[in-house]
């Protein structure tokens, strides 16, 4: 299985400048090749392909006087570049004849410079040393060794943020021994007051860092669109909003990455529902705060981390009645508002939080029954007076409407 480990790097001051212009060539040579093939399609042919392209803005663009500048940086990263465009346009065109698995895929897009920058490095452009990395072309790069590598890395990515941090991402191979097995399972539901309530009966609160640094950061937006364009004042209000949209991306990250360890650890088997996020963010009501609690980096987090320690992640239906259905009786008590947080089901007369009662049913449509027969107890029975010697009937209440 392969897997990237990140590393945080801090180059010189000469080493940024070159980084800065090995970053331009990639970005350059990517945008001359989708501007030709958006010129090709335009004209009725058939895409080029990557050979083709490699020969036109590698081989005969650096002996041109115009990019005769390309020959200054490692010629690796460039080739790369046009190999992530090659892939980009077939799986653009894989999804759209249907081949592709998953959401339609757009066509690729050209590169801006104030985005985020990266070039990518295969085995013989890099060196591993003890606590540098050496680059053909840049020199050697001090790294912050936060984890050991597990094994040798087949390719390295250099990464420079929008907060002009660098990073040294490496695809490692790795062998993660699988952890041992339990008969502990759990049903999550995801929500907005609280993150998760699990079915036990936990509630996990979530740190949404977007909602607690909404202020400074509509301060800082607000600095920034007073300053002239182009300016060096301008540049730097840039960086603070950056920075600070960075910070909040790593809150948020390092809180999914600990709460989906958890219970991974914890649990053999992991139930969730299968939410539209997609369709809720178009909620303006809702938007910026389900994007802050970041629902589906989450499940992508539990389902690739059960499939590499060993543990079971199933997805149940979406339009399963989670929030409708007693836990106890099994019964549905109809839709109910959001404002609506504790209910007492009208069968059985139990009593529910909405969100507790909504995962153990996550739990239980995932195939993990509480009891053998999948409900807290037996179904409550009224006898029937009319005839008494024969078998009781099942006693469900009737809404009745006056109109």
């Amino acid at each position: 299985m392969k897997s990237r480990y990140n590393y945080r790097v801090y180059p010189t001051s000469q080493q940024k400048t070159l980084l800065s212009q090995l970053f331009g060539c990639t970005r350059v040579v990517w945008n001359d090749a989708l501007a030709y093939c958006q010129q090709t399609y335009t004209n009725g042919e058939t895409y080029p392909g990557f050979n083709h392209l490699s020969k036109k803005f590698l081989t005969q663009a650096k002996k041109n006087e115009t990019r005769n500048w390309l020959k200054d940086v490692s010629s690796i990263p460039l080739q790369q570049s046009l190999k992530d465009l090659d892939t980009a346009f077939h799986n653009f065109f894989s999804s759209c004849n249907g081949t592709r698995k998953g959401p339609k895929l757009k066509p690729p897009r050209f590169k801006k410079r104030k985005s985020n920058q990266s070039a990518r490095f295969t085995k013989s452009g890099f060196k591993i040393k003890q606590n540098k990395v050496y680059v053909a072309k840049i020199g050697n790069l001090k790294v912050i060794w936060s984890r050991p590598l597990p094994s040798a890395p087949s390719s390295v990515t250099f990464i420079k943020d929008a907060a002009d941090r660098y990073f040294l991402s490496f695809v490692v191979e790795i062998n993660p021994a699988k952890l041992p097995e339990n008969t502990e399972s759990v049903g999550i539901d995801l929500g907005i007051l609280d993150f998760a309530t699990l079915s036990n009966g936990e509630k996990i609160k979530a740190p949404k860092p977007l909602k607690a640094r909404l202020k400074r950061l509509r301060k800082l937006q607000r600095k920034l669109s007073k300053k002239q364009k182009g300016s060096n004042r301008r540049e730097r209000a840039r960086k603070k909003v950056a920075r600070l949209h960075a910070k909040i991306k790593d809150i948020r990250t390092d809180f999914l990455h600990k709460f989906s360890t958890r219970l991974i650890r914890e649990n053999q088997t992991l139930v969730l529902e299968d939410l539209n996020t997609a369709g809720m963010v178009k909620n303006r009501k809702l938007s910026r705060a389900i994007s802050d609690l970041g629902w589906r980096t989450f499940r992508n987090m539990l389902e690739a981390k059960a499939q590499m320690y060993g543990r079971e992640f199933r997805i149940i239906s979406r339009w399963e009645p989670t929030s409708q259905r007693c836990s106890n009786c099994g019964e549905i008590g109809g839709k109910k508002e959001l404002s609506v947080r504790e209910w007492t089901c009208l069968y059985c007369g139990a009593h529910h939080d909405r969100d507790i009662n909504a995962a153990v049913n996550i739990k239980v449509a995932g195939g993990h029954l509480e009891t053998l027969n999948g409900r807290g107890g037996k179904r409550k029975t009224k006898p029937n007076l009319a005839a008494p010697d024969e078998a009781s009937t099942p006693f469900k209440p009737v809404q009745l409407s006056l109109f």
